[in-house]
């Protein structure tokens, strides 16, 4: 007990732990040069149960607010019920988040052998479980915190005022605990359920067993062979009753003090994952199974079926909870989502009231929609096409396919078999977004290319087909790429046969069709399509893209071509043969650039101007994926099958940043305002996005090799805490910044005579000094005024008498004063100072010393070189100079300051032998220097003439 106090009160063990000071955790804590993690986007919900709260105020008139806690993972969102607005996120956890837990404003997780208490979003308490075990469930009891270990063996007891273990439970072998659950009304008592089907009422204050609850008694007919597991309990609204869920979709109302089972009903599809007791009057029990059907059921009619919800989650659900006093029942389930069903009358069917969802499958086509930079069109295996928001999470929906729910319904079968295949390609344009379609997607294994509207949030009212004349035997391919012009009017689709139609984007009319033709003869034979008899060569399309001014029209395929059309008369102009296979194209419409990913691991860019490759870029060490131009075409973002993500610099061809993600990134795209590189990833459902350190700080654009790569992990749903904002932002600027090659150092190098970069007007101004105040001093003193001013002090009484003596006084005031300012003037000034600190520190180059003389004005530093009156001050400043003559630093600023010096000292300095030593060695840098700088000037002046001769 002892141990886990300590171990509660000092840091967090393991992964703090790991930010110590070592070499290799200092390269792995580096961060990428170009781009730092940002934010998450798309993430709801996952496997783990949420946790419901309501709030009731006096006075309130909307009724209770509701709180939603789900998790993220590693993280956990807190939600309001009412328009399902996301309020925080709260840190990142040691490991992943198994269990959650509500207790007033905190909030407890689970996270590996850790329970740990937040308060409004930050860590406050870090519990340990002295075992080292993960732990995977636990439950707020009173001021107890009850927790199960990985292995079902034992439960672990809390005090949450003080974070001391009062106790441990083991349990006998042969019971593996799973769940804790606490009836109503009962003091100091829990159920423990087993995956073998069995149940246990412990009393936790005496630690000793009250009852067990056989799989016999639970179950109507217990398999001999498998054990049932009990996944789900729930508190009736009844004192003693509890609602008990098994593996085997069969469903037990009990009454845990009279040990007698109720009433029994079974949901056929998949086992229970979830119950609850509606809790407003109406005896009405909701269950969830594994397959995403929610049922509700008619306890005063012995368990009869009232409703049956199919496919009320695309996976399995994960939490059913009713809002206390309301005839509302929130869902979540493993498609990361959560809803909320309204029940108008208690017999009728639940409708949908509201809900927040996202992807439940990773999506692995992801590009940025319209100019702002504010939505993302994200498409997934869950064939589903989404608009992700940055800005908000609440504006994030997915573009409709139509009422696929009443025609499943009816069905009998999943919403999900109904929607069009997975999407392979995708291309828009928000010219002529207000008028007509605007999004143009290729489905796998279709023939079709589909329209959407952004406007209508839905798809559009036209399909486009790619089959050619209609002759027996003749094969119809799928499509392969899309593309809409930048006007907005047309959209072309092409297919793995080699046919590309272009379509009108308003009427759906067939315009034109361009063909690619046979295979040029200098491909080489291993990329050639296997051509069988009389029939056609089918060419495969991999790539389209149209110019801005819709001249030219781009198409890559599969045989390694890239062919230029003429986008009005549709005739080929020119075919480039790449020496691999085109797997997929991206034009930058503004550059003229066009990249090609190539299966040969290179990433070829071509000008469709010149028509010419222009840049090939490489390195890879896996299939290139997807890649990106930033706005300004000046970099392009790469990702490929070795999980690294690289950023090349165009203009140079150059390798200038590359980072490995923990996952592999299948699909980025680059903000249009430059400010953020999104990335989707092959296990995870969300859209990451990360920051342009380039945006808020000077960045090197050094070339980097492939061993600089540094591992980074995925960006968080939010980055740090409200009152980490200020960290936040000097995070986004660069930790380690090389030398930057385009900025001049202090010195080239330590053999030249290098000068200051202040103007030549600046020491001419101190040479001259005396001369420029001679010049403007005034002509002729100020001249008094010929009547005395208007108010002049008089004395009090009958007689007008004016107060000279006042005027005396206050005359021998200011010359006090004035006495006072001298005083003050004695003593030392802020470069005497610089000065001694210098010549005590035995500096070699007096650089701070320095860099303040040359910041004073030509006027104070004659004020400063004349104040320097004490041998000490003559011979400190003399060494000085000296020492950064030596240094080949400031040549002229030396100079000027050396003459202005000798000028106001060099009596005094002929008349102290003391300071002959000290002129010398001066003298002697003084003359070595100079030469060096005539030799340095002549031999320039020698290769000039040179050079000049021999043009």
């Amino acid at each position: 007990m002892g141990a886990n106090i300590d171990t509660r009160s000092s840091p967090p063990p393991r992964k703090r732990l790991r930010t110590e000071t070592t070499a290799g955790s200092q390269n792995h804590q580096r961060e990428p040069r170009l781009f730092a993690p940002f934010r998450a986007l798309g993430l709801i919900t996952n496997s783990v149960p949420f946790v419901l709260q309501t709030r009731s105020h006096k006075g309130a008139t909307d009724g209770p607010r509701i709180h939603l806690v789900t998790c993220l993972g590693k993280a956990w969102a807190m939600w309001e019920g009412g328009k399902m607005g996301l309020l925080f996120v709260g840190p990142d956890a040691p490991m992943p988040i198994a269990s959650m837990a509500m207790d007033g404003n905190a909030v407890w997780v689970s996270s590996g052998p850790y329970v740990i208490k937040y308060l409004r979003g930050k860590e406050v308490e870090r519990l340990a479980n002295p075992l080292e075990s993960s732990l995977t469930h636990i439950l707020i009891f009173g001021k107890q915190l009850l927790a199960l270990t990985e292995d079902g063996s034992r439960m672990l007891a809390w005090d949450t005022e003080s974070g001391e273990l009062q106790s441990t439970i083991q349990f006998e072998p042969g019971f593996t605990a799973i769940m804790i659950h606490h009836p109503a009304t009962y003091l100091n008592k829990v159920l423990v359920a087993s995956s073998q089907g069995s149940m246990q009422l412990w009393n936790t204050r005496t630690q000793t067993l009250i009852h067990t609850f056989s799989a016999a008694s639970l179950l109507t007919s217990p398999s001999n062979t498998t054990s049932t597991a009990i996944t789900a309990l729930a508190r009736s609204p009844a004192i003693d009753v509890v609602g008990i869920g098994f593996s085997s979709g069969e469903i037990s109302v009990y009454d845990i003090r009279a040990d007698e089972r109720l009433m029994r009903m079974v949901m056929q599809d998949g086992g229970i994952r979830a119950l609850s007791f509606r809790s407003d009057g109406y005896p009405i029990l909701a269950t969830a199974s594994s397959a995403g059907h929610i049922a509700l059921w008619d306890l005063n009619s012995g368990g009869r079926l009232l409703h049956l919800v199919r496919g009320a989650h695309d996976g399995a659900v994960t939490t059913l909870e009713w809002v206390p006093g309301q005839p509302v029942l929130i869902s979540s389930g493993e498609d990361n989502s959560v809803k909320q069903w309204l029940f108008d009358s208690p017999t009728d069917a639940p409708r949908l009231l509201k809900f927040r969802s996202g992807h439940h499958a990773p999506p692995h086509l992801i590009r940025y929609y319209g100019e702002d930079g504010k939505q993302i069109l994200t498409a997934s295996r869950d064939r589903s096409l989404r608009c992700t928001s940055v800005v908000r999470d609440s504006r994030s929906f997915e573009l409709s396919q139509g009422s696929l729910a009443k025609k499943a319904t009816s069905l009998s079968i999943p919403i999900t078999s109904l929607k069009f295949p997975p999407i392979s390609a995708l291309s828009y344009s928000t010219t002529r977004t207000k008028d007509w379609d605007d999004i143009l997607t290729a489905h796998t294994d279709e023939a079709v290319a589909r329209t959407w509207t952004m406007k209508d949030k839905r798809v559009g009212k036209h399909v486009f087909t790619v089959a050619g004349e209609k002759k027996k035997g003749v094969a119809i391919g799928s499509v392969k790429a899309v593309c809409v012009t930048a006007c907005g009017n047309f959209g072309i689709a092409a297919s793995s046969t080699g046919i590309i139609n272009m379509y009108n984007m308003q009427s759906g009319i067939l315009r034109r069709s361009f063909d690619v033709g046979p295979c040029p003869p200098n491909v080489p034979s291993r990329f050639r399509p296997a051509a069988n008899g009389k029939k056609k060569e089918e060419r495969c399309i991999t790539g389209l893209a149209s110019d801005a001014l819709d001249r030219v029209l781009v198409a890559s395929t599969l045989d390694g071509t890239i062919n230029f059309f003429d986008f009005h008369t549709a005739a080929l102009e020119h075919t480039i043969v790449l020496p691999s296979a085109a797997v997929s194209i991206t034009l930058n419409r503004d550059s003229g650039l066009l990249a090609v990913i190539c299966d040969d691991l290179v990433v070829r860019i071509i000008d469709i101007e010149t028509r010419r490759i222009v840049r090939e870029l490489g390195g890879f060490r896996g299939r290139v994926l997807d890649l990106t131009f930033s706005p300004d075409s000046r970099w392009l973002v790469t990702t490929s099958m070795d999980s690294i993500i690289r950023t090349y610099d165009i203009p140079t061809g150059r390798l200038i940043d590359l980072f490995r993600t923990s996952s592999v990134a299948t699909s980025v795209t680059f903000s249009p305002t430059n400010d953020f590189l999104a990335t989707s990833h092959v296990d995870s459902v969300g859209v990451y996005l990360w920051a342009n350190r380039a945006q808020y700080s000077e960045v090197s654009f050094q070339s980097i090799v492939e061993d600089d790569v540094v591992d980074v992990s995925l960006p968080s749903m939010q980055g740090v805490a409200e009152d980490e904002a200020l960290e936040a932002l000097s995070a986004l600027t660069v930790q380690d910044q090389p030398t930057d090659v385009f900025v001049t150092p202090p010195q080239l190098d330590g053999d030249l005579v290098t000068l200051t970069l202040l103007p030549r007007s600046r020491w001419q101004t101190l040479l001259n000094l005396e001369v420029i105040q001679q010049r403007n001093k005034p002509k002729e003193p100020p001249k008094q005024p010929e009547k005395a001013p208007f108010f002049l002090p008089t004395l009090p009484g009958v007689e007008t008498r004016f107060a000279l003596e006042q005027k005396k006084a206050e005359e021998k005031k200011q010359k006090e004063t004035r006495r006072l300012q001298r005083a003050a003037g004695s003593t030392e000034s802020v470069f005497f100072k610089k000065l001694s600190e210098a010549h005590e520190s035995e500096s070699a180059d007096y650089e701070d010393f320095f860099n303040y003389a040359k910041a004073l004005s030509p006027a104070a530093m004659d004020l400063e070189l004349r104040s320097l009156v004490t041998l000490d001050a003559l011979s400190m400043f003399l060494r000085a100079l000296t020492r950064r003559l030596r240094s080949h630093r400031d040549f002229e600023a030396v100079q000027t300051f050396m003459a202005v010096f000798l000028r106001m000292h060099g009596d005094v300095l002929a008349t102290n032998g003391e300071l002959r030593n000290v002129l010398e060695a001066l003298a002697d840098a003084q003359r070595k220097e100079s030469e060096r700088l005539l030799e340095l000037l002549a031999s320039s002046l020698g290769t000039l003439n040179f050079v000049r001769d021999t043009m």
